[in-house]
């Protein structure tokens, strides 16, 4: 069974994360949450990140405000796909946290989705790991379906307004 890490920085970047989870899980993809500071459990976020291959984790989401330092120092510790989720915080509303994860060094890559875009975090994990397991693949293209019958749904609705 497929397996993703979600870390946050602090319980409080919850929110922002549950739908990463939530999405997770609705495809059938097992889920490690754990809240692990770069800076302040940084014995932790080494251990985790050191040991996620071995405990069956296949792509990893870091979840972190402000300094947003949590995606990197796990990357730099691990070749598995990482996948930062900035979230929206009192400083800058989240820019310093994007920035914070898209500018990372040549040589340590975080893949990077919008400030609390928590959804995308876990459908493009799906998607890394749909390449693996197949039957993630065939849940996305049936997800996308959705997505695209309900706005041509909304479109009829539209047309029979005007």
């Amino acid at each position: 069974m497929a397996k993703v890490g979600v870390i946050m920085g602090s319980l409080s970047d919850l929110d922002v994360v549950k739908p990463a989870i939530e999405i997770l899980k609705k495809f059938g993809v097992e889920v490690d949450a754990r809240v692990i500071s770069a800076h302040r459990t940084p014995n932790e976020a080494h251990e985790y990140a050191c040991n996620a291959e071995a405990n069956g984790i296949e792509v990893i989401i870091c979840a972190a405000g402000k300094a947003a330092h949590l995606g990197g120092v796990i990357a730099a510790y691990t070749s598995l796909p990482i996948i930062g989720l900035p979230v929206k915080s009192s400083t800058m509303d989240g820019l310093d946290s994007l920035l914070s994860m898209v500018q990372m060094p040549s040589g340590i890559p975080v893949a990077c989705v919008a400030i609390n875009g928590g959804l995308n975090a876990g459908l493009l994990a799906i998607q890394m790991l749909a390449i693996k397991y197949p039957e993630l693949g065939e849940k996305m293209k049936k997800y996308k379906q959705d997505m695209a019958d309900k706005i041509n749904g909304d479109d009829a609705k539209l047309q029979q307004l005007v």
